[in-house]
């Protein structure tokens, strides 16, 4: 595949004088080798569909078009949409940008129902919620084939921590009671500009199976309530939830335990008592 001459990405930006937002949650990363290896993550892009967050000056958006994608990316920053328009250009209009915020947006109605990737560099400030939201559709499998999303390595620990561990909390349970996650790769605060305070990780995930007769909302609020007090026993923390207690006896989970102890596949029985 012949790709277009573009000059250097450091270069376009300085050429259209952007700078990273903080207010935005902005960090701009020109290494075009280690945006290829993020865009090889998800696996063979050629011809896929893929819905970028928050592109700021497309240096990952290059990777992908270069990966054969066809891209939708959701950009907030007005700054930045000329670049991006540029981009369309060079690449046939294989890039379509939407100017508004990630959170008011419906992937599945911008890709026309059709199955596509996820990749981003989540702004820090938007990360783990719309990650969240990405996990609880109630249809599964989801449209999304896969997530390869960029965190801070603190936020990405959480979301692949075993049970027992410091990191691991409702993140972690909503990430794998139906879905595979991993840290792909860590990604050193150099490589960003301008560096941020901490490391970041890219974290990979894919649906799995989903286990029979559980509500995601059910289970969201059961993780919510568990967990928003974490130092206290469960049956402190979910007695807001009607039967909470009794289903926790009676499927042998002692009520005196702490949220992070409860290992995933508990509070998935747990959320099946409660639906019934």
């Amino acid at each position: 595949m012949t790709h277009p001459a573009l000059p250097p990405l450091r270069e376009t930006v300085r050429a259209h004088g952007l700078s990273a937002s903080k207010a935005l949650g902005q960090n701009f990363l020109f290494d075009e080798q280690l945006l290829d290896r993020i865009a090889a993550l998800p696996g063979d892009l050629n011809g896929a569909t893929v819905f970028e967050v928050g592109p700021g000056p497309g240096g990952l958006t290059r990777a992908l078009l270069r990966a054969g994608a066809r891209v939708i990316a959701v950009e907030r920053d007005d700054r930045c949409l000329p670049l991006l328009g540029e981009l369309s250009e060079a690449f046939g209009g294989r890039l379509t940008i939407i100017a508004d915020d990630a959170m008011a947006v419906d992937v599945d109605a911008l890709t026309g129902g059709a199955p596509y990737h996820i990749v981003a560099n989540l702004p820090y400030n938007v990360g783990t919620a719309l990650f969240t939201r990405w996990l609880e559709p109630a249809a599964w499998p989801p449209r999304w084939l896969s997530l390869t999303l960029m965190f801070q390595l603190e936020v990405a620990e959480r979301i692949v921590a075993p049970v027992g561990t410091g990191a691991y909390g409702r993140l972690a349970v909503l990430a794998q009671w139906r879905s595979a996650a991993r840290i792909a790769m860590k990604v050193h605060r150099s490589a960003f500009t301008p560096p941020p305070k901490v490391m970041s990780a890219i974290v990979h995930v894919t649906p799995a199976e989903q286990p029979e007769g559980v509500d995601p909302k059910l289970l969201s609020k059961l993780t919510e309530k568990g967990f928003g007090q974490r130092r206290k026993m469960l049956r402190q923390s979910l007695k807001g939830v009607a039967g909470a207690v009794e289903a926790l006896e009676a499927l042998g989970i002692d009520p005196t335990r702490r949220a992070e102890t409860v290992t995933v596949a508990e509070w998935v029985a747990l959320a099946r008592a409660l639906g019934r």
